[in-house]
């Protein structure tokens, strides 16, 4: 792990959170979350828990092509195993050892094939939270007059659904003509970086093998269909938490604070993306005329309700498994 980035994400995350709550009383958060409903709360926590198997599921059919029909155990206990490293450690150290954890428990899969199969993995969500999040802007109840740099959110939600569907286009012409893209990315690479040549054209066909599942119609529906599950699911999570809460918003808000969650944990930041996480609810409530007192709260209760569960879980398995988090980081070092 490298420590500049792991300073600069813990600074980062200290100061978001500072921003956060620099002019929220403690004492109204804790108002608001002693009288929120528990049980829409712990439904809530049970919901957003339950993302987990859905996205252990979905891995599945994108590793199919490489390793055949996996068992569910070892692609569940690899999934909680990961979401507990990026909850503990810093940099997204999971996303290694979720594809670490799998090939120990399952030598058939190639370290590198799990590495490039979360590489699919990780497209398939962006483009379908960000499809969400756009039409979530569409939505009659979504606060008119919004905007964006002087653009109004309507023109930004078409701008993006297009984004999306010309990056999925991009992704097809890798999957159709893969030896042009090796081939070009060599021949980038043999000019600009000539010393790291091989490396990088490992690393393109690493991620052009992966994309194989877009090959395939029923494997490309059974992975698009679990990510819709997954993102839906979590949507319902964030609402609940909104109605446990108080705050009255349409469940199309959910799906358009899930974007705008997405957008920020992307940035550097502290385990459990702490900080990043309440600046980013903040601002995505903001928009729908959440006081901010009231979306720092739910920000707050929702973010560690939702944390321990999956970090317990991921644990138990790293221990039952077998595990150390020094086998870990030498391998990823490797």
């Amino acid at each position: 792990m490298k420590p500049g980035r792991t300073v600069v994400g813990f600074l980062l995350s200290a100061l978001l959170l500072w921003w956060t709550l620099r002019d929220v009383p403690l004492d109204a958060v804790w108002n608001v979350l002693r009288e929120a409903n528990v049980w829409l709360f712990a439904l809530c926590t049970i919901v957003g828990t339950s993302i987990f198997p859905m996205r252990a599921r979905k891995w599945r059919p994108i590793l199919e092509p490489v390793a055949g029909r996996l068992p569910f155990g070892p692609l569940w206990r690899s999934t909680a195993i990961g979401m507990m490293m990026n909850n503990v450690f810093p940099l997204r150290a999971g996303e290694f050892a979720r594809a670490f954890a799998l090939s120990r428990e399952v030598p058939a899969v190639a370290m590198t094939s799990a590495l490039g199969s979360l590489a699919v993995d990780r497209i398939f969500d962006a483009r379908v939270v960000f499809l969400l999040m756009f039409a979530a802007m569409l939505d009659p109840q979504f606060p008119p007059g919004a905007t964006i740099a002087g653009r109004s959110m309507s023109d930004v939600a078409v701008g993006g659904v297009a984004l999306v569907g010309a990056a999925l286009a991009v992704c097809y012409v890798i999957v159709l003509r893969p030896q042009f893209v090796v081939g070009l990315a060599s021949r980038v690479a043999g000019r600009l970086l000539p010393a790291r040549r091989d490396l990088i054209v490992g690393f393109v066909e690493l991620g052009v093998g992966s994309l194989a599942v877009l090959r395939d119609t029923r494997r490309f529906a059974a992975v698009f269909g679990w990510t819709l599950l997954h993102w839906l699911t979590h949507a319902l999570a964030l609402w609940l938490g909104f109605e446990a809460v108080g705050i009255e918003a349409p469940l199309s808000a959910a799906l358009f604070l899930q974007g705008v969650l997405a957008i920020g944990v992307a940035v550097p930041s502290s385990p459990g993306f702490f900080g990043v996480f309440e600046a980013a609810a903040s601002v995505g409530l903001t928009v729908y005329g959440v006081p901010k007192e009231l979306a720092v709260s739910w920000a707050l209760g929702y973010h560690l309700l939702t944390f321990v569960p999956i970090t317990v879980l991921g644990a138990l398995y790293f221990a039952r498994v077998g595990l150390r988090v020094r086998d870990v980081t030498q391998a990823q070092a490797r």
